[in-house]
């Protein structure tokens, strides 16, 4: 049995600490707030802020756990170098953990170390700077925090009168003390993608099927699996995702994200964990869901082979209230009166406008379009009072 400390508890942590659970591990769960997801299922539980380096050394140093693993991007990833050295073991690596919670770190590896094909990019640490790097990479462009999470502070820039709100609304949606953005020129994709990487310790990195998505407010709000695409695109994004998870070493899941255009496969982003857009595993389409995927990796434990055994989709149940304390849910017995579906109630304890609060998930043997509105369909029957 290992002793796992998970840094950050929400509802991708709840899901692996269940996984966990069921091979036997010991998970100490952390957050900033209480009764987090991850907590309701954990063995035990932590209260602090993870951007104090401190609070988090003394946090370490108290459990000496056997793996750290961090869910979220505010964590004070620094101190990971330290970590290792002193003989503990973080998943999937310091490297790996510090490069990808900042999205200059992961990008300048991927397009200047790796050659690895990307949207052109710049990035601004005042309005200047944004305005400049908007000339550079043209209308339409993108712009996000460099340090954030569920798409929160991102925006399209269409026109120079966009620029001020975007850098208001950029800096108002980062995560930590980290007050820089990433503008990228604007590519004219057909589709974007996840493509969950599993990197092992002593086996080569397998792929599961593709993930298909689509964003709202720059948070996924349905997702399929799989997406039906082209050979060559999927095994060009399949050498990507290999290139920089081998660059950043350890094992685990990634959640590698890709534009997909007509002739070509860029680069977009990934994260050293179960993703959201993942959820959809939770319907059964795979052998194994990316949690049970996730903690057999770290744990050093065997994956025979990642096979697809159905269509399925999700879509996302959001809160529509400012604040509300243990929130109530109408609609379940509607939305669980359908049949190859299911449903998960994340036990967020409070709400805010378009908080994430459970999903649907369908499942069979239609095609992923059909799957996806009602997937859909379930999900507005379900409200959050």
């Amino acid at each position: 049995m290992k002793k796992i400390l998970l840094l950050g508890s929400g509802e991708l942590g709840k899901e692996f600490v269940i996984a966990c659970q069921r091979l036997g591990q010991y998970v100490i769960a952390v957050d900033s707030y209480d009764n987090a997801p991850a907590m309701q299922v954990a063995h035990e539980k932590e209260i602090i802020n993870m951007l104090d380096g401190d609070s988090l050394d003394s946090l370490v140093e108290k459990h000496q756990p056997d793996l750290i693993i961090p869910e979220i991007e505010a964590i004070r990833t620094e101190r990971f170098y330290d970590y290792e050295k002193q003989g503990f073991n973080v998943v999937p690596s310091a490297k790996a953990a510090n490069y990808t919670m900042n999205r200059k770190s992961i990008r300048d590896l991927a397009s200047k170390d790796l050659n690895v094909r990307t949207a052109p990019y710049r990035y601004a640490t005042s309005f200047s700077e944004l305005k400049n790097g908007v000339e550079y990479c043209g209308y339409p462009c993108v712009v996000k925090p460099l340090m954030s999470s569920s798409g929160k502070g991102q925006s399209i820039i269409k026109t120079p009168f966009d620029i001020q709100r975007a850098w208001d609304y950029a800096l108002e949606g980062s995560r930590g003390d980290l007050l820089e953005v990433i503008v990228e020129g604007f590519i004219d994709f057909e589709y974007e993608i996840t493509l969950l990487t599993v990197t092992q310790k002593n086996a080569p990195t397998l792929f599961c099927p593709p993930i298909g998505h689509r964003q709202e407010r720059g948070d996924y709000q349905e997702s399929w699996q799989p997406m039906p695409m082209h050979k060559e695109r999927l095994e060009e994004a399949k050498e990507m995702a290999k290139k920089v998870t081998d660059a950043l070493g350890g094992a685990g899941i990634w959640g590698v994200e890709f534009f997909i255009t007509k002739d070509s496969t860029y680069f977009s982003e990934l994260s050293p964990r179960p993703h959201d857009t993942g959820m959809v595993t939770l319907a059964g389409t795979q052998n194994f869901s990316e949690f049970e995927l996730h903690a057999r990796a770290v744990l050093g434990l065997p994956i025979p082979e990642i096979k697809l055994m159905k269509n399925g989709a999700s879509a996302v149940v959001l809160a529509n209230n400012i604040s509300v304390e243990q929130p109530k849910f109408s609609g379940l017995e509607e939305a669980m009166n359908v049949t190859d579906s299911d449903l998960r109630i994340f036990g967020k304890p409070t709400t805010r406008p378009f908080r994430r609060m459970a999903v649907t998930l369908t499942y069979g043997k239609e095609d992923v379009d059909s799957l996806v509105e009602r997937a859909k369909e379930l999900a507005a029957k379900i409200t959050v009072n």
